[in-house]
């Protein structure tokens, strides 16, 4: 029964996508890769909370919660701010451009060799990182509330592989020939369902915790495990609180503002005043994050007394827990739309890339629209079967959330230090976004590849040497070894900023960069974006301290 209802519902929603979507001219690539630019502000915000809410956030982040606490709510909390500056500062001037992708106008501010290589450093994240997390996420959530390995008789391993293939097919199925309406509106209908069944479970397991009143549920949770709600991370949890102010913010910025999967949905608004505002709804939404993708690992740390092999498994166990049977069907097709609309979202995102970005430019300067779409489709598959083939190895990988946010680091803070300065300054030259870029990866990888495994291994060797067994205290000395992560990205991003300027100072432009309004969308700008965006900062400061 649970299965049917799974199977139906998820058909339901693609056969509302298809009805929605037939009328859009595939042949015109700004139909495919836009929606025709006639994407609206609740369709916009749906879809954006649904390509970040997809099971890479609830399964790693709940995951994160489950080991270290509430402090990891930052990842949500912060990001309601990040979409905030998108709609006020970024989106005026993509949209003023006429944009279709975002390395679109790295071509203009510079030239087309950085615009290919932003590409190029786009695809690379999304085949080797993006797209085989969001896929082995959602088979790990997939096959733990279905019980994949007992339904079909195979090894926890050789489910995963089932699971990863069957959702790599249908997803891009729906993304490669769909295009980027379909995409969005299938995730408007599923967000729908996501949000409802997201905060069911938390409810559920607290009633389960407080034996039917969900306030007793809450009490015994904060009174037994007082140490798992603290907003504020220690130097040992996974995001130490000084870190908001210096990497965490530049990742949000990159994500929200600058990643082409999550801005294409903006891309494609109808004008100014509905992209601005579909952002700022979802924004506003954002902050009620922590309840879907925070307390649930809490309460599963609970119900578990913290004794699963995996700290990734979590959600999925607590949902087959708590969920009444009849229901466990409905949550995993709406799921399932979640990990649809993440995969669905980044494969569009790079078959847009590739077809107007390399194939168009590069390749066959003369190609019509319905050829670049074409072969942009034909990527699309190629790059979802390499996707597919790598997701199964990341179980290897430790923390799902922690490797996926650190691998990123590689390609986010190089992309978003270039638009930066690009939007900010006149004279700075195209040379030196190419170096900011080579050198932001180059300098990133030497750091979390070769520098931090040399002084974690040489403080743990020293530490053993003086007999420290006491697990707190050898996690301190591991965490102080070398700087975290994301104050690297903060020290890379101030040091290829330094070296861009300094560049432009030497050798800068023959002449100032001047944006130019294309005209192709209404950039009339929301009366009530300014005050509705400090309203939603103010908020989002208010819950950040009141849980402090």
């Amino acid at each position: 029964m649970q299965f049917l209802t799974f199977i139906g519902f998820t058909a339901l929603v693609a056969i509302i996508a298809y009805l929605k979507t037939r009328k859009t001219e595939e042949s015109s690539s700004d139909g495919y890769f836009l929606g025709g630019r006639s994407l609206t502000a609740g369709v916009i915000a749906g879809s954006l909370l649904l390509t970040n809410l997809s099971t890479e956030q609830i399964v790693g982040l709940n995951g994160a919660a489950y080991q270290s606490g509430l402090s990891v709510m930052v990842w949500e909390t912060l990001a309601a701010i990040a979409m905030v500056v998108t709609a006020m500062f970024l989106l005026p001037r993509y949209l003023k451009g006429g944009l279709t992708t975002v390395p679109g106008f790295l071509a203009k501010r510079f030239d087309v060799t950085t615009k290919t290589l932003t590409s190029v450093l786009f695809l690379s994240g999304y085949v080797v990182v993006l797209l085989p997390v969001i896929l082995y996420s959602g088979s790990l959530a997939i096959s733990g509330m279905f019980d994949i390995p007992t339904l079909l008789g195979v090894t926890h391993t050789q489910s995963i592989w089932i699971c990863v293939w069957g959702i790599g097919i249908i997803g891009s199925i729906y993304a490669v020939f769909g295009g980027l309406k379909a995409v969005a509106v299938s995730d408007s209908i599923n967000a729908i369902g996501l949000l409802i069944g997201g905060i069911l479970i938390p409810i559920f397991g607290l009633m389960m915790i407080g034996d039917g009143n969900i306030l007793d549920g809450l009490s015994t949770l904060t009174a037994e495990h007082p140490d798992k709600f603290k907003s504020m991370g220690g130097p040992t949890d996974p995001v130490p609180f000084y870190t908001i102010f210096t990497g965490m913010m530049l990742v949000q910025l990159f994500y929200w503002g600058t990643n082409q999967q999550i801005i294409q949905r903006a891309l494609g608004a109808k004008n100014l005043k509905e992209g601005q505002k579909g952002l700022l709804l979802a924004s506003f939404i954002k902050i009620l994050g922590p309840i879907i993708v925070v307390l649930p690992g809490l309460i599963a740390f609970h119900l578990f007394q913290g004794n699963l092999e995996s700290a990734d498994s979590a959600y999925p166990m607590l949902v087959k827990k708590v969920l009444p049977s009849a229901w466990v069907g409905f949550f995993a097709a709406v799921l399932f739309g979640a990990i649809l609309s993440s995969f669905n979202s980044v494969l569009n995102s790079s078959v847009t890339l590739f077809g107007i970005d390399i194939y168009k430019q590069h390749i066959n300067k003369e190609a019509s629209e319905k050829t670049v779409v074409k072969y942009g489709k034909t990527f699309g598959v190629i790059l979802a079967i390499a996707a597919m083939f790598i997701a199964p190895l990341i179980a290897n990988a430790g923390s799902l959330f922690d490797y996926l946010q650190e691998i990123n680091g590689i390609y986010s803070i190089p992309i978003l230090t270039i638009i930066i300065v690009g939007y900010l300054t006149k004279w700075v030259p195209a040379i030196a976004a190419k170096i900011g870029l080579v050198s932001g990866c180059l300098l990133y990888i030497l750091s979390q590849f070769i520098l931090q495994p040399y002084f974690v291994q040489k403080a743990m060797n020293t530490a053993a040497e003086a007999n420290i067994t006491d697990v707190a205290e050898l996690a301190l000395i591991e965490a102080q070894a070398y700087p975290h992560f994301l104050d690297v990205m903060a020290i890379l991003f101030a040091l290829n900023v330094i070296i861009m300027l300094v560049i432009g100072k030497i050798a800068p432009r023959k002449e100032p960069f001047v944006q130019e309004y294309t005209k192709q969308v209404d950039i009339t700008p929301w009366a009530y974006t300014k005050q509705v965006g400090i309203a939603i900062c103010v908020i989002v400061i208010g819950v950040y301290i009141y849980f402090a």
